[in-house]
């Protein structure tokens, strides 16, 4: 059980401890009352069976308890109804919004997040609402469980107590990747909030970690260089999908491509394959990065030296675009942005089928109005997004360039 983090949620807690409680002494009771009769009325003790007319006293406790524990139970729980719903008058409000499969922040200022950032002690009014199915925007912390519907607005609300992060779920299974539905709730002090609200800092993502910066802090740049040097180990320099040879464990040999799957483990678990004619002395690194470090690492690797532009990617998250659209080829619910810009592709203009440029133009009426150029094998489910600033869709678009083009 999470810690109770606001008042009403003690209240939802009292409810379901005084539920709990009063069952378990019913099973109790009931199962004690069995027991005796069972005892008290066999056959050897009591051969002949008895005929009870009435019993005044039992009658009426059979009455009175019963109400009393009824209404103690809808007086709890309405109570704790009441102090859920109850919003209070200088709540700060958000927007937010559930798709497939992400949750999106839209806060008073205009300010977008994938992440929940409220500040410490600060009363949050959640208003709420779902672009194509029902979700179920849950926090345990919290006791909050409220479904997000489409074309109607729904609301909850806390006061959290404690700074931290709490996971956001959804509880209604919504489709694909409904598993894949998560955030988090993050409490922070009310000054760093304020310095968050007005844009001076970013504490859900962003462009992510420097690379290189990475790469030195965590003493990569002893070992291996990044220039084509051969120091201890061997350069990073041109290493994605170098052929490389490595000795496993048993002492066999295994021929592979240093593609990301295999940069990741050589990363997270070195001594699973260390590359022939090398010392098997790098440490793991499990535990001592972080993903969006190691994705920085790998990015890099891939020949990709630039920085991923931070705005485009910081768009991306926040619209809940890798919730449906992969960034390494993988296929989700919708096409990959690796190698989209400038390959052409079937589409569907007005049920009739062509084949186009995925170029600039595409891709933002693609972005801000799905539906006109349907792509040939992919659902209409796409939201449009004619709500982003230009800044933000160019910045957008520049991304899903950033990720490689066809010619």
């Amino acid at each position: 059980m999470y810690s109770q983090a606001l008042s009403a949620a003690q209240q939802v807690d009292r409810a379901f401890a005084l539920i709990f409680g009063v069952s378990v002494l019913l099973l109790a009771g009931i199962v004690g009352c069995m027991l005796w009769f069972a005892w008290r009325y066999q056959r050897k003790r009591h051969p002949q069976a008895a005929d009870i007319h009435g019993n005044t006293l039992l009658e009426i406790l059979w009455f009175v308890l019963p109400t009393i524990i009824v209404l103690g139970m809808f007086y709890f729980g309405w109570t704790s109804y009441k102090a859920l719903r109850s919003v209070p008058a200088d709540a700060m409000t958000v927007q937010v919004t559930g798709r497939m499969w992400s949750w999106a922040f839209e806060y008073p200022n205009g300010r977008r997040a994938a992440e929940l950032v409220v500040p410490v002690g600060r009363a949050v009014k959640l208003d709420m609402t779902s672009t194509d199915v029902i979700h179920s925007f849950y926090v345990p912390a919290f006791r909050i469980k409220t479904d997000t519907v489409p074309g109607m607005q729904t609301y909850a609300w806390f006061r959290p107590e404690e700074k931290g992060e709490y996971d956001i779920l959804c509880a209604e299974y919504c489709g694909l990747k409904h598993a894949n539905m998560l955030s988090v709730v993050r409490v922070v002090e009310a000054e760093e909030f304020n310095q968050w609200y007005r844009g001076e800092t970013d504490m859900t993502g962003g462009a992510g970690p420097d690379p290189l910066a990475v790469f030195e802090n965590q003493g990569c740049t002893g070992c291996h260089s990044l220039d084509g040097t051969i120091l201890v180990g061997p350069t990073l320099k041109d290493i994605w999908m170098r052929d490389t040879v490595a000795v496993l464990p048993d002492g066999r040999t295994n021929s592979i491509k240093a593609d990301g799957p295999y940069l990741r483990r050589a990363i997270l678990d070195p001594g699973a394959e260390v590359v022939q004619g090398y010392d098997d002395i790098m440490p793991g690194y499990e535990g001592q990065v972080t993903d969006e470090e190691l994705k920085a690492m790998l990015h890099w690797m891939k020949g990709a030296a630039a920085p991923v532009p931070p705005q485009g990617r910081t768009v991306a998250e926040n619209e809940g675009c890798l919730s449906c659209h992969s960034t390494d080829g993988t296929i989700i619910a919708g096409p990959s942005f690796k190698g989209l810009a400038g390959s052409r592709i079937q589409v569907l203009d007005q049920g009739k089928e062509r084949e186009i440029v995925a170029d600039d133009s595409y891709l933002k009426e693609s972005i801000l109005k799905p539906e006109a150029l349907l792509r040939k094998g992919y659902d209409p489910m796409m939201p449009g997004y004619d709500y982003l600033s230009p800044g933000d869709l160019e910045s957008l678009v520049e991304y899903m360039q950033s990720l490689g083009t066809s010619p």
